[in-house]
């Protein structure tokens, strides 16, 4: 990992920064929400994941173990395109396999297979017959499940939270100011209608709260216990 300065081709006028803010942004590679360290020019209103800004030329995903996906700075073809992992569109930076045509945003090629915030193990998987404690859906996109089976959360469903919560969250171009609402919003009154013994519902809430609070702070491009905690100032009680 190389940290410091950067020449990167996205953005060649300037030198990137490698720095760590606990403030939301949005990565002008990949178009993707991040938090945490990244690349940043101190001129321009630019910003890059650690994932974008040092990307690998060819990844294998264990999902996928028999695709190559080689890296891209956009979408192949004149055809909205998808990531297989989350199933939303992709805008920018991304993985690609030619001979089966599948798509990863490189945030998602690079989610953690498991994580660990001290309290719990959440796994990632490509597939859970659960039903999701945001959506109530089974299946759809790639899930991070914990060990003991009781919470589950689509990747997904991570990012549709982000988006629902953070209006504006990019807007200009090179020099513009970001604007971003730093509220998640919480999955209490979901969750609740999972559990029926109402004396459970409380600690369940808040053992599902830390769980989303890690899941989250992975999604973002920095799944550590201080962006978990950060993450977790920012929903409300």
């Amino acid at each position: 990992m190389k940290y410091g300065e950067l020449t990167h081709f996205s953005h060649p006028q300037h030198k990137l920064r490698f720095e760590y803010k606990e403030v939301p942004f949005l990565c002008d590679g990949c178009k993707e929400a991040g938090i945490g360290s990244r690349y940043t020019c101190t001129y321009c209103d630019f910003d890059l994941h650690r994932h974008c800004a040092l990307p690998s030329p060819s990844i294998v995903h264990p999902f996928y173990r028999k695709c190559s996906f080689q890296f891209m700075s956009a979408p192949p073809g004149n055809f909205p395109r998808f990531c297989n992992a989350c199933e939303k569109d992709v805008n920018g930076f991304l993985y690609h396999c030619k001979s089966c045509g599948f798509d990863l945003h490189p945030g998602c090629a690079t989610l953690p297979q498991v994580l660990d915030d001290g309290n719990m193990h959440l796994y990632l998987y490509r597939k859970v017959g659960a039903s999701c404690h945001k959506c109530g859906r089974k299946g759809r996109s790639w899930s991070y499940r914990s060990k003991c089976k009781k919470y589950n959360l689509h990747v997904s469903c991570v990012k549709e939270m982000l988006v629902e919560s953070w209006h504006e969250l990019y807007f200009g171009n090179c020099g513009s100011k970001k604007r971003i609402e730093t509220r998640i919003p919480s999955l209490k009154g979901t969750l609740a209608n999972h559990h029926r013994r109402k004396g459970k519902v409380r600690k369940c809430c808040e053992m599902a709260g830390m769980a989303v609070r890690v899941i989250i702070s992975a999604v973002l491009g920095d799944p550590t216990a201080i962006i978990a905690a950060v993450i977790g100032s920012f929903m409300p009680r």
